[in-house]
């Protein structure tokens, strides 16, 4: 419980930038016609941040499960890179303790940030207690915010564009913050790469397929071996 508490203190500040995303969700959900409990549920079951507010416009316009599932699906793609990276970092003997599902659903891109940067600090045989506890503040964050979104949604029927431009701001401002804790620098190249192959992408395809697309590439140039210069350094260097 000890783990727990620590990841959970250590989600508050994902919860900041939840609270008022989750939010404007909850709100964007209503104005387009979802009912409260359609809402609520996207955000319970699916809990999937930006998928939410793609699903928002292809559910009020009728679009069925067909077209709705492979949008999330290809979305949500980037998860696959996210898991095999923290997997390494649990216990690797021993039983575990916490069933990989549940350690799977509550796995977002602000979690990944912050377990990549704070899990090294924690004693191995916790950590997956600790993680639980931070997708648990995450997760709780997330659905309280959708909550007093739809039930404060009377109240925001027409929020200022200031308003809306803030609350869509708050969830990148997190989680580049995130990730200069995690250190940019070093992963230069593999970021560059993503982002020109996204801005090229974006000419032809959606956004989410362009972001997708996008990661495949830097990734790959990630596996790409060094140059001959900093082959040279390395040698120099010993």
């Amino acid at each position: 419980m000890h783990a727990f508490f620590k990841g959970l203190l250590v989600s508050l500040s994902i919860a900041a930038g939840y609270l008022p995303v989750a939010f404007s969700f909850g709100l964007a959900a209503l104005q387009a016609g979802l009912s409260p409990l359609s809402t609520l549920m996207l955000s319970v079951v699916v809990y999937a941040g930006a998928s939410q507010f793609v699903l928002i416009p292809l559910l009020a316009s009728g679009a069925g499960l067909l077209t709705a599932l492979p949008t999330v699906l290809l979305m949500n793609a980037r998860h696959l890179f996210y898991a095999p990276a923290l997997w390494g970092r649990y216990r690797r003997s021993g039983k575990r303790r916490v069933p990989a599902p549940v350690l799977a659903f509550g796995l977002t891109d602000e979690v990944f940030a912050a377990s990549m940067t704070r899990m090294a600090e924690v004693p191995e045989p916790q950590r997956e207690h600790w993680y639980l506890g931070l997708q648990t503040g995450a997760y709780g964050s997330w659905v309280l915010g959708t909550v007093l979104g739809v039930a404060l949604g009377g109240y925001f029927e027409h929020p200022p564009a200031a308003l809306q431009a803030a609350l869509s701001f708050i969830l990148p401002g997190l989680f580049f913050a995130l990730l200069l804790e995690i250190g940019v620098w070093k992963h230069c190249r593999v970021i560059v790469a993503t982002a020109c192959a996204c801005v090229v992408l974006l000419q032809w395809l959606p956004g989410y397929h362009a972001l997708a697309f996008g990661m495949l590439i830097g990734a790959a140039s990630g596996l790409l071996p060094a140059g001959r210069g900093g082959e040279r350094g390395g040698h120099d260097g010993k």
